[in-house]
């Protein structure tokens, strides 16, 4: 009788990632082969609006001509190295109240971990701190994602409802379920 070996990648895959080891930073273009290791992924990008990227040089050219300017853009690193990103719009107008839409992508390899959850909850008070005038972030996620209703309910959200047939996504329309986070719901965060 043969033993089965372990699979050292399933188990890293279920393995909890300490918070502690995970930080957000600015994207730069040091960064593009990692970037790459999740842009390119089509079960990453399944749920995103954009689609998988197909060439070094559009990654560069998002890097440098979107990530790195936009002020709520940052890096997912475990240690220092980039394993997803997470960003926060910012709204303006009647609008300034709320910080805008809150997204993130993680690498494939380190789902199930613990990490999106946890920049989740960093971005999030990040932005209160930085701005504290805010009063709400929000986060649509596709109905069919379950993984990531999960990480915003672990997160602190508040699933607010089911936005039908709400958005165009590669081509269908998707019912997308609303989130969010309000300052006061994240009062013991705001002073990390």
């Amino acid at each position: 009788m043969e033993i089965p070996r372990p699979d050292p990648e399933r188990e890293s895959h279920a393995a909890a990632v300490s918070p502690a080891d995970i930080t957000l930073r600015p994207l730069t273009i040091d960064d593009v082969d990692d970037f790459m290791v999740w842009a390119t992924d089509a079960n990453v990008t399944r749920f995103c609006t954009w689609e998988p990227y197909k060439s070094r040089d559009e990654a560069v050219s998002f890097i440098t001509n979107v990530a790195a300017p936009h002020p709520g853009f940052r890096a997912i690193c475990l240690g220092d190295r980039p394993i997803g990103a997470v960003s926060v719009t910012r709204n303006s107008g009647g609008d300034r109240c709320r910080a805008g839409e809150m997204g993130y992508v993680l690498a494939h390899g380190h789902w199930g971990k613990g990490i999106a959850t946890a920049a989740v909850k960093m971005a999030a008070a990040a932005v209160f701190r930085e701005r504290p005038e805010l009063e709400r972030v929000e986060a649509l996620v596709d109905v069919e994602n379950v993984a990531s209703l999960r990480v915003l309910e672990k997160a602190g959200f508040t699933r607010e409802g089911t936005l039908r047939k709400y958005v165009v996504l590669k081509g269908k329309s998707r019912d997308m379920v609303m989130f969010s986070l309000l300052s006061t719901d994240l009062l013991p965060l705001r002073h990390q």
